[in-house]
């Protein structure tokens, strides 16, 4: 996050925010949350050591993010949402302050709120909608009005419009933008599109390259659909599921993805033909909230994250005798996900928040005996993804670079050597860093979900709004 003065000059950093969710500036005052499943910080304007000012409850949410100063400069406005299905009702408007204290809950909403003219405005289904809110009482007070029916990023929950208190308003219209999947070479540089698009979540290229299997939202569920790369034929899998992450087998032939059981935080782990015939199995039903990361070539390992954001941990199934899944880490005590195991099947990468932000390490496999660390600096990094010789490493950093990391394995050891970046990651944010695969087996090119184009959708400018709203 940085400052810039408007008379001019080079900008000044103020502090950290690689996935950044929102801020606001009141006198020497910036409130800002850093990161995806973060709490509000605050920092002096100038530059400083951010403290957080509100406390998750991760019984009910899962984020605090976009705060709004009120006119005072102490409290804001903020959203607390939720990114487990079936908690979404949980999300809504609060107002906390710089000094501390329990927050309030003002409306429930499922997306950024604004503070103009004396009115809360807020997006309920489609609709942004004006009401009078007392700063004083922290209490709303009539009926609220409709104001324009407006875009929201279903990703981040931000609502596309502004207010100011003059009475001028500026807002995006509704719509469906087409989210493009698009392919890039090392440098960077676009190779053009996939013949499919789509609002995805997870997407994955099969062993042979021909097709990806990807996860795709389509509002209050999520299903997986393989797509030929060529054609862009496309092959449904589920209907009407929660799916929360999918992959493909060792041979191509099936793919492996986590449902969330309806209501529910909890997730089963099943595998289903590739090809759409046929049943879907159940492979794992714990109990608990399980997700496949991970399938080792040789076939004989499934590795998948297990419990909630916060509290996650890379687990191993072995495909073969007792079926009985252990930690890759029996006693950790830090957050730790996204396994992905070499393609000889002797190391595995994995993110980690054990220093405090998201990393990549590698250790061996299956045993997890020393430890390497991959990220280094600023870069930082949660997904990663192996060339098909092992050679090399790819992860999206904290400060939105695609990195490579060289890794030699030769004489039975390990040195992890070159981290260095490739080109500004141009694709859009998945659920940590990036909807991302190598396309190629030489690693050449990549494959990825770009943001949603909107420039499609017209901005509208209303004056006076207030006045608007007493009309009605």
């Amino acid at each position: 996050m940085k400052r810039l003065d408007l008379a001019g000059g080079p900008p000044t950093t103020i502090a950290p925010a690689p996935d950044a969710r929102g801020g606001t500036w009141a006198g020497d005052v910036v409130l800002f949350t850093p990161n995806v499943y973060e709490v509000i910080y605050s920092v002096p304007a100038k530059g400083g050591t951010p403290t957080p000012v509100t406390k998750l409850d991760r019984s009910l949410h899962t984020t605090h993010r976009w705060p709004v100063f009120l006119p005072d400069g102490k409290r804001f406005l903020y959203l607390a949402a939720n990114h487990l299905g079936g908690k979404e009702g949980n999300s809504g408007i609060y107002v906390g302050s710089i000094e501390g204290g329990e927050s309030k809950l003002i409306q429930h909403a499922n997306a950024r709120a604004i503070f103009a003219s004396g009115r809360l405005l807020y997006y309920h289904d489609g609709t942004l909608m004006a009401q009078e809110f007392d700063v004083d009482r922290l209490q709303l007070h009539g009926d609220a009005t409709p104001v324009a029916e407006v875009l929201r990023d279903p990703g981040n929950w931000a609502v596309m419009a502004t207010a100011s208190d003059n009475g001028v308003l500026v807002f995006q219209s509704q719509g469906e933008p087409k989210s493009p999947v698009m392919f890039f070479d090392r440098s960077g540089k676009a190779l053009g599109p996939a013949p499919f698009s789509g609002r995805l979540e997870e997407l994955h290229v099969s062993p042979d390259g021909n097709r990806v299997a990807v996860t795709l939202d389509e509002g209050p569920t999520a299903d997986v659909y393989v797509y030929d790369l060529k054609t862009g034929a496309r092959t449904r899998l589920t209907f009407g599921e929660s799916v929360l992450s999918s992959l493909w087998s060792p041979d191509g032939t099936r793919i492996i993805y986590s449902s969330r059981k309806p209501g529910s935080d909890l997730s089963d782990i099943y595998i289903k033909h590739a090809d759409g015939s046929g049943q879907r199995e159940l492979l794992l039903s714990s109990g608990l909230a399980d997700e496949p990361k991970d399938w080792t070539l040789d076939g004989r390992y499934v590795i998948f994250d297990r419990g909630a954001i916060g509290s996650r941990s890379v687990w191993i199934l072995p495909l073969f005798g007792d079926r009985k899944p252990f930690p890759l880490f029996p006693k950790a005590e830090f957050d730790h996900f996204f396994g992905n195991v070499s393609p000889d099947g002797k190391w595995i990468a994995y993110g980690s928040r054990e220093s405090g932000k998201n990393e990549i390490y590698l250790t061996s496999f299956p045993d997890a005996v020393g430890k390497w660390q991959v990220s280094l600096g600023e870069s930082g990094g949660g997904i990663a993804r192996w060339r098909a010789d092992g050679k090399e490493l790819y992860f999206v950093g904290e400060d939105g670079n695609m990195m490579a990391a060289s890794v030699d394995k030769s004489g039975g050891s390990l040195r992890v050597g070159g981290v260095h970046s490739l080109f500004r990651y141009p694709f859009a944010n998945g659920r940590l860093h990036g909807i991302f695969d190598v396309a190629d087996k030489d690693g050449q090119r990549f494959i990825g979900s770009m943001a949603p184009d909107t420039t499609s959708l017209p901005l509208n400018v209303i004056t006076n709004w207030t006045a608007e709203m007493k009309k009605k």
